[in-house]
Parts: C-alpha cells; structure tokens; sequence
C-alpha cells in the first residue's frame, strides 16, 4: 500500500510538473518530449514520468504520434481561436466570482504583480513577462472559490501556453500589455464585477489579436515544410 501510494504521488508531481511546462510555455509546437530529460530535469524516475505523459494526451494537451513518441500539438489557427472565445467566457466568469472575494493582502499582491510587470516590459524580459502574466491571472481566479472552474482554466491555458511566446514576435504589444491589469485592479478595489470581467475579457483579446498574425504565419510555415518533407 505504501509503495502505490508513494508511486501514485510521484505520478501527480509528474504530472503536475510537465503540465505546469505547458501552462507557463515552456514547451513549443510540435517539440517530441523525451522521457528520460523530463524525468532528469524533475529528478523522477521515467515511470511516473511516462504514465503522467499518457494522462495528458487523454486530456489533449499532449499527442501521441504515429512512431509513438509524444509531442506538444501543432500551430493550430482553428484551435486558437476556439481555446480564445472559450477562455474569454471561462475566465470572464472566474473574474467576475473572484471580485466580492478578493482581500486586501491579494489586491496588494497583484499590485505588487503588475509593478514586476511594468519592470519586464521596461527591460524587454519578454519570457518574465510570460511568467509574471500568468501568476497575476491565477491569483485573481484562485480566488473564485470555484475549484472546477480553476481546473478547466488551469487545462485551456495548457493548450494555449505555448502560444503565449509569441506576443511580443511582432512588435506593437509592449504599451499595451499591462493596461488592461491595471484596469482590472481598480475594478476589484471597487467590488465592480461587471468591470473586471470586462477588462479581463479586453486583455485576453488583446492578446489574442497580436498573436494572431505570427500564429498564421507559423502554422502556414509548418504546411509547407511538411509539403517539402513529403516530397509536394
């Protein structure tokens, strides 16, 4: 009983680890996962490792190819845009759940988050931009009391994690990247709900729209390798 229970944790914090990697885009398009890398760099043997891959392709946030081996899913025009309308309502919601529950210790934090930011984005730190972003979106939808909710946000942004990398590909992103967070901070100082959902909304279809542009490009790039590699 010990030994499953401890094996069954280690496959949780495998699991937890490598989805945490998409989450926050350390994984790219169509990158092939090596078992034995992830299993050195979390320091967990390749069992755990293995059948914590298998549990994320059943989630779709990883595909098995056809040699076996497991990969981040390709540049998907079609998938963004979906994983975008979906996340504009999820964590609209969650936004809107969050405002009544906010305190005063999680405003001054994400205050504190949105000065990290202005920082990065002054000193061109796109990938502590991507990291910091984030962390300032799961505060505010930790704190919506809906841990279901949390989980379904937690596996969208799984899939559009590796997205996140491109934001700053084309230039135009910078000024606005922080405006919508503040916005959303003076909402939840004043309990306005309506208010934070709305510029949470904005600030993901900001987003949305300056991706948008290099994620055609990549994915028309990736049909016309493949094309070449077939010999088109």
């Amino acid at each position: 009983m010990t030994e499953h229970l401890q094996h069954k944790t280690l496959n949780d914090q495998a699991y937890a680890a490598i989805k945490q990697g998409l989450i926050s885009g350390r994984f790219a398009p169509k990158q092939v996962l090596i078992l034995r890398n992830l299993a050195e760099v979390y320091g967990i043997s390749t069992t755990p490792v293995r059948e914590a891959l298998q549990r994320l392709v059943g989630e779709g946030l990883l595909e098995m190819l056809p040699n076996r081996s497991i990969a981040v899913p390709n540049w998907d025009v079609e998938k963004f845009s979906e994983l975008f309308r979906i996340r504009c309502e999820l964590e609209g919601l969650a936004a809107e759940l969050a405002t009544p529950r906010i305190t005063e210790a999680v405003l001054s934090a994400l205050h504190a988050l949105t000065d990290e930011i202005d920082c990065a984005l002054t000193e061109g730190r796109h990938k502590d931009y991507v990291a910091l972003n984030q962390k300032f979106h799961f505060t505010i939808y930790s704190n919506a009391g809906s841990p279901r909710l949390l989980r379904i946000i937690e596996n969208l942004w799984g899939e559009v994690g590796a997205y996140m990398n491109e934001l700053f590909a084309y230039g135009g992103y910078s000024p606005v990247a922080n405006e919508e967070h503040r916005a959303m901070l003076k909402g939840l100082a004043e309990r306005d709900a309506q208010t934070v959902r709305r510029h949470l909304v904005a600030d993901i279809s900001i987003a949305a729209e300056a991706m948008l542009p290099r994620i055609h490009d990549l994915a028309n790039d990736g049909e016309i390798q493949d094309a070449q590699s077939r010999g088109c």
